[in-house]
């Protein structure tokens, strides 16, 4: 049977404000915080609030039938809490009714999956456990930032735990090959992926209200007849976006909502099914292994990640963050580590982009990618700063990796020393279980015991007697 796996992502950037290369050393400040809480009450009105009524009410009107999936990065997740809490409570009622599942993904939003494998663990691990906290179940299912995806991300992501992962449907990388069945890594092959359907996502996510479009205007029936139109053995429709794009890109004038709304009953119709990601990994099996070896993801037309390292401006800025990545994975510093949270953010890289896509991008302050490049720079020579005052430069690698590794030894003996009370902590809860039956079974015999001498003893007492 075909079914159909939708999936939303949820993400806003952090506007970092103008600095100077004068406020280096004396403002360690970097936000703006006017622009974050106005551009999170904008989504947040304009299509989180209304898109995820929509699925709270398809879900309860489906009974169980319609399925769907969403990711929010970690800095996501704090700029909700503290601007908009009302989309938690609504991401809380959509779990709520059993037809959502939260996927993982890494807290930043950012590229360490390119840069620091130490890094990148430590904040997708931070993820799931925050998902696990927030919604009750710990994700089995990962998306990495713009679904960048290669062969040893693939390993890396496998070794985690995970049992599947959504990327993009590449045609440099597929070739003749279809998006519409399960594959696997070719390092793992115990991590089935999930591949995009560009074509179909798009045709919601980017030309839904277009009036040139030669489908314009879009209905539900004709957009699930071109899914019942596949060859029957593509069983698998993968279909991602954003959640913005319900109602920013798509504006609800458009009548996008309701066109989501019609969906569940016009695939009924034709026998095509909702699941979520969890689902198809664990009932279909893989048809093939995909070969990555270098990065993909879902942006612009080369699917690649020329738009956040295509040039050098880019990859300077880049190569400088993640030099001091193992000082920051050492520091404990609070404000430290929210900063290296929202400065690896994706979009920090994206605004230094000189690609021509034909398409407009938003760079926010910035008049030119080499306006970002000096901001973000100048912002990150502070921030550097800050972490050569807790951990100088002056110490050499070889010391700083004796370090490092004696706190990996450290966390790893409580790894295991946790491991052993918990281990010891079952077997003295299935020892206090099973106590009250041994205790039990040791009476009744004796009780027996003391019956029949309470019997025989006055016949004795009489035989002497005589």
């Amino acid at each position: 049977m075909r079914t159909i796996c939708l999936y939303f992502e949820i993400h806003q950037i952090i506007h970092l404000k103008r600095y100077r290369f004068f406020d280096i050393g004396t403002d360690h400040y970097y936000y703006d915080d006017y622009a974050n809480e106005t551009g999170m009450n904008e989504v947040a009105e304009r299509s989180y609030i209304p898109a995820l009524n929509t699925l709270i009410e398809m879900a309860k009107k489906s009974e169980g039938a319609f399925k769907v999936a969403l990711s929010i990065s970690g800095v996501a997740l704090e700029q909700l809490e503290i601007h908009a809490p009302a989309v938690i409570d609504l991401l809380h009622q959509l779990n709520d009714t059993g037809c959502c599942e939260f996927l993982c993904e890494p807290y930043s939003h950012g590229l360490s999956s390119l840069a620091n494998e130490d890094c990148f663990r430590e904040e997708v691990l931070r993820q799931r456990d925050k998902m696990k906290q927030m919604f009750g179940k710990e994700p089995k299912v990962f998306r990495n930032s713009s679904l960048i995806y290669s062969d040893e991300i693939g390993g890396m992501v496998a070794s985690m735990g995970f049992k599947g992962m959504l990327t993009e449907g590449a045609k440099p990388v597929l070739g003749w090959k279809s998006p519409h069945y399960v594959y696997h890594c070719n390092q793992a092959p115990s991590l089935k992926l999930l591949l995009r359907d560009f074509k179909l996502s798009d045709d919601i996510s980017l030309r839904f209200s277009n009036s040139e479009w030669a489908e314009y205007p879009l209905f539900a029936d004709k957009y699930i007849s071109w899914i019942d139109a596949l060859p029957q053995e593509e069983q698998v429709i993968n279909i991602f976006m954003e959640l913005a794009a319900l109602g920013m890109a798509q504006p609800l004038s458009s009548n996008i909502l309701e066109f989501l709304k019609a969906l569940p009953e016009c695939a009924k119709a034709k026998g095509i099914t909702f699941s979520t990601p969890t689902e198809i990994v664990t009932k279909l099996k893989s048809v093939s292994q995909l070969d990555v070896p270098y990065p993909m993801s879902w942006v612009d037309e080369e699917r690649d990640t020329s738009s956040w390292l295509g040039n050098i401006l880019q990859r300077e800025a880049f190569n400088k963050l993640y030099s001091v990545a193992e000082r920051v994975h050492l520091c404990d510093d609070r404000r430290i580590k929210q900063d290296w949270d929202y400065l690896q953010a994706s979009n920090n890289f994206r605004f230094m982009t000189t690609k021509n896509t034909g398409i407009w991008l938003n760079r926010g302050i910035y008049d030119s990618p080499y306006d970002a490049f000096t901001n973000y720079m100048n912002i990150l020579g502070d921030f550097i700063k800050r972490v050569d005052s807790l951990y100088p430069i002056d110490v050499d690698n070889e010391e700083l990796n004796s370090l490092l590794t004696t706190i990996k030894n450290q966390g790893e003996e409580i790894a295991d020393l946790q491991k052993e009370v918990a281990k010891w902590h079952n077997k003295a809860e299935k020892e206090a279980v099973k106590a009250p039956k041994k205790v039990a079974a040791k009476k009744e015999p004796a009780t027996k015991k003391s019956v029949k001498k309470a019997i025989t003893r006055p016949k004795k007492t009489a035989k002497k007697e005589e």
